[in-house]
This record gives structure tokens, sequence and C-alpha cells, in this order.
């Protein structure tokens, strides 16, 4: 069948009345989270895997798609109006969107990242609907080596591309890949790092590790910041629909900042931040008004908000292909996929298509339900930004509490639930990233049986790894995912940082 055919099968099973009700559960949820400082689509999915655990698995993921989409929607508002990104892909967004709200124009700033928002995530969703099957059938000829070389990218990716310190990002992938060691070798039958203690013979479940380092990490860390003084909500003045002026200003940012995103998050080492930085850097040196940048250039919003949607995309084309994660929220999707038994790759678009198309297909409706919801029911998003935090990650630590009791009613969960917690709060409090960890314990076990099959059909040889022209790409790549993200960064960020100067000058 040709693409389109998957395609519009894919569109019959996301119109669906219950798939279009979790669609619209996950955005208004996403956008929810997104709106709120300091949440991110990759908490909200986190806290919701125990709870979807008996739904049925399409719907689950296509709301859990909607959450990824409504939370790099949702994000630009507390950016424009608050100048506190919810997550870092939305930091250069607070640049000038914030200094556009302070001048009475937060209504254009909100209303031209909305409309950036639907147009990078329509074009991005199509490239991903015609670019996947093409990565699926390089990928079918994949063999035991291949896929550990690929497991090395992904491990090599995460750690590199999360947080500012590589060899932080190492520390967290080896503490789960250390995690996934425990339980019973499948190969030999032995148990190891049980410690007699039979509900680790299982291993570690990925539903209690996501939450706690997630959920209950994030809230013991906010608590343990203390009182703050409230953050000032500006105003929306006037109306929040664009002149022409204005979407003259925004329309070329918009498909610029889609054609950065989407290939930056579809690359192993891309990653929503760096899109945004590269796109806000390419606005300044096109515009014919560079003089207004660091005062609120209405390209500043459009060009990084386009490049965040896209990226979120983008990113599910290795998650979809190849089973590769690239973001927090992605490894976190990748769960949400092994605890119905699926793993994203290849062989998924050959034995559950319907499923995996009409994933794609949601996307399509998602974006417009986030463009109805967005730019009307802004007077809402923007009354969220007054909930005390206090009561909002209480609400958290019970929700997060109660789903894992849901899941798996046991008092030993709940205790793990709290040590691993505790473990994601340290780690937040000395700067090292969350996702690396939840990435090694899902990915540890596959990386382990594709290396043991390896070196049994090449009797121990462990030059035969780099025999094949494809595994030395892949290591290849993985090397240059450590090189990539700190050029970028480096370039990226210093054209904020030197933006950052000149306002304070």
């Amino acid at each position: 069948m040709s693409t389109f055919e998957f395609f519009f099968q894919g569109l019959g099973v996301a119109v669906l009345p219950m798939n279009l009700l979790y669609a619209l559960i996950g955005v208004t949820l996403g956008t929810a989270v997104g709106v709120l400082p300091g949440i991110g689509p990759a908490l909200t999915v986190a806290l919701l895997l125990p709870v979807t655990y008996k739904l049925d698995p399409a719907g689950s993921l296509i709301m859990f798609a909607g959450i990824y989409y409504g939370g790099m929607y949702g994000g630009s508002t507390a950016s424009i109006l608050l100048n506190t990104p919810g997550e870092s892909a939305s930091i250069v967004t607070a640049l000038e969107g914030n200094k556009m709200a302070r001048a009475g124009r937060g209504g254009p700033a909100l209303a031209t990242a909305a409309i950036g928002s639907f147009v990078a995530g329509l074009i991005a969703t199509l490239a991903l609907a015609f670019i996947a099957p093409f990565i699926v059938k390089i990928a079918l000829v994949f063999g035991p080596r291949e896929y550990f070389a690929l497991m090395v990218l992904a491990f090599v990716t995460v750690s590199s591309a999360f947080g500012d310190s590589t060899l932080r990002g190492l520390t967290s992938l080896f503490v789960g890949l250390t995690l996934a060691i425990i339980g019973i070798d499948q190969l030999s039958g032995q148990t190891r790092l049980s410690f007699g203690i039979p509900d680790l013979l299982d291993g570690v479940e990925v539903t209690t590790l996501a939450v706690a380092m997630f959920a209950i990490g994030e809230s013991l860390y906010i608590a343990s910041k203390g009182d703050s003084e409230p953050d000032k909500i500006e105003a929306v003045k006037g109306s929040v629909w664009m002149n022409a002026a204005d979407w003259a200003r925004s329309w070329k940012p918009w498909l610029r900042g889609t054609a950065i995103g989407f290939p930056i998050g579809a690359m192993p080492a891309g990653g929503a931040e760096i899109g945004t930085f590269l796109s806000y850097a390419t606005e300044k040196k096109l515009s014919k008004y560079p003089e207004e940048f660091g005062k609120g250039a209405i390209e500043g919003v459009a060009g990084p908000e386009a490049a965040n949607n896209a990226s979120a995309a983008g990113t599910l084309v290795p998650l979809l292909t190849l089973g590769l994660p690239t973001s927090a929220t992605a490894a976190i999707m990748l769960a949400g996929f092994q605890q119905y038994g699926l793993q994203p790759g290849p062989l998924l678009f050959a034995t559950n298509p319907q499923l995996v198309w009409g994933l794609i297909a949601s996307l399509l409706i998602a974006n417009f339900m986030l463009l109805v919801l967005n730019l009307p029911l802004i007077g809402l998003w923007v009354k969220l930004l007054s909930i005390p935090k206090p009561w909002l990650y209480a609400g958290i630590l019970v929700f997060a509490t109660l789903g894992t009791i849901g899941a798996n009613p046991s008092v030993f969960e709940l205790g793990m639930l709290l040590a691993f917690g505790l473990l994601g709060f340290a780690m937040r409090l000395f700067g090292y990233p969350i996702a690396p960890v939840v990435v090694g314990l899902i990915l540890g076990p596959m990386a382990e049986q594709q290396l043991r099959r390896a070196l049994a059909i090449s009797q121990g040889d462990v030059t035969a790894l780099f025999m094949s022209p494809i595994a030395v790409l892949l290591f290849g790549l993985a090397f240059l995912a450590v090189v990539v993200p700190l050029v970028l960064r480096a370039r990226g960020r210093g054209e904020v940082l030197s933006q950052l100067a000149a306002n304070e000058d």
C-alpha cells in the first residue's frame, strides 16, 4: 500500500469518537501544563502512564501525542505573559514575547505564536508521514550489530543532548543502565542485583521510575526552593488578533522556523532548544527591523515558536521508525509504548500499521484542535498562571501516588516511588539530567540482548561489530552526537547571550 493509503487508513482510526476524545483531552491537558511554568509535557505524560495502563493502546498514545503538541503550544503563554519559560525550548520566545507584552502587544505575540505553531505543526506532521516510510525501509535490513550500534547512538545522544554537561549526561545514563540490570538475566536465568528481594526479580518498573523521577523529584525540588515572590503577569491589552503588518512580518519566519526545527528535531543529536536558538539567530540576521530585536520584534516570537513545534513532529521520526528517543517526552512516550508490549521501530509499521498511522493522523487533528483552543480561550489559560505553587505540586504528589497504587498496588512499589523520587530530587539539585536515566532503563536490556546476539554470531569477535557499513555509520553518528550539540549550542547561545547583554545595556 502507498503512503497515501496508509495515511487515510490512519485518519479513519483517528476520527473514531473515542480517539477524538482522547486527542481533545491530550491537547487540553498539554496546553494547561504548558502554560504552567516549571511543568512540561514529559512530567504530564509520566503522571498519566499508570492511569492509562488499562486503556486502549491507540487512544492512550494519541492522548500522549496531544499532550506533547499541546505542551509546546502552551509554553509560549507563560514565556510571553510571565517571562518564565516552562521549559528550555521556550526561553527564546520570552526574549521578544515578554517585551511585546510589556509594550501592550501581548495579544499579537500570543497570536503569532499560536498560528505559527499551527502552521509548523501542520507542515511537520505531513513531512513525518512521508519521511517515516523511507526510514523504515532502511531500518528493516538491520541485524543485531546494527541495532546495537543504534542503541549506542541513542545512549550517546540522550546523554549529550540533555543538560549542559555531557559528562553529567553519561553519569545519568549509567545510573539507568545499572537499574536495567536488576532482575533475572534473560539468557542465563540468574538473578542480578536483586539482593534477595522477590519484588525485584521482575526488574524495575519503567512507569514507577518515570513518575518518580519527573513528578516526585520535580515537586520536591520546587518545595526545596521555599517561598518566592509572585511573578508579575502582564495583562493582555486590546485584541489578540494581528494586523496586516504583523501578518506580513510573521509568515516568512513561520516557514523558516519550520524548515529549521523539523530536521533538527529529527536528528539524533537534535532537540527543540537548539532549533529555537538557531531560528532566533536567523531571524535577527534576515529581519528588515534588526533594531527592534531586544525591544519586542514579532519575528523573534514567530520563528522560534514555529521551530519549537516543528521539532516536536521531528522528534517522532526517530522515535516511531527506529525506537530512538531524542527528547525527555519522547523517552516517556517510549515507556508508554512498552507498557502495552509495543516496541517502536520498523517492525511496528509492519505489525501494527493502524496504530502508527492513526497516531500520525491524529497529530493533524490535534493541530486544528489546538488552534481553536488557544486563541479564544487565552483568558482561561492566563488564569491558570495564578494557581498557588503549593496547591499545584501537592496535587501532583497525590496524583502520582494514586496512579502508582492503581497500576501496581504494592507497599514495596510505593517505597521504590519515594526512593527514586529522592534520587530525582538529588539529581536536579546537582544539575544532572533526568531523561538519560529513563532511557537507560528502557533501552539497556535491548542493547544487551543485541550485543550478545551479535557476539554469538561472530563467535566472540568484537571487530565484527565494525564490519557492517550501517553499523560504522551509526557509530560515527554517535561520535558526532557528542560534538554537534556542543557546537550548535555554542553558536545559538552566543547569539542569545549577546542579545541579553545588549538588553541589559
